[in-house]
């Protein structure tokens, strides 16, 4: 599943509001934070994670390793924070399909 622009638009406006569930620390992107990101999307859908203050391009890499491991789909990245998003079975977040 590939959200389009409009589709991330809307996801954006509904994780504003969003605390980050899961913070990946000095050790980086380990076992136990992919279970808790795998935990958090099971129970919300759409997440905030806080990543380390690497480089840009390190945080990338950590967002596209999160979501090809988690079969997720990156909705958008600033400074530290990175949103994510998958769909459950029985949804909880309307996504508009476009």
């Amino acid at each position: 599943m590939t959200l389009t622009g409009k589709q991330k638009n809307y996801l954006r406006g509904i994780a504003h509001s969003l605390n980050p569930v899961v913070m990946i620390g000095g050790k980086g992107l380990t076992d136990a934070v992919m279970n808790e990101v795998e935990l958090a999307l099971d129970q919300h859908e759409l997440i905030k994670i806080k990543l380390p203050s690497n480089e840009k391009s390190e945080k990338v890499a950590i967002v596209a390793q999160i979501t090809s491991a988690s079969n997720s789909e990156p909705v958008q990245l600033i400074g530290r924070v990175a949103v994510i998003y998958r769909a459950n079975k029985e949804p909880k977040i309307a996504v508009p399909s476009i």
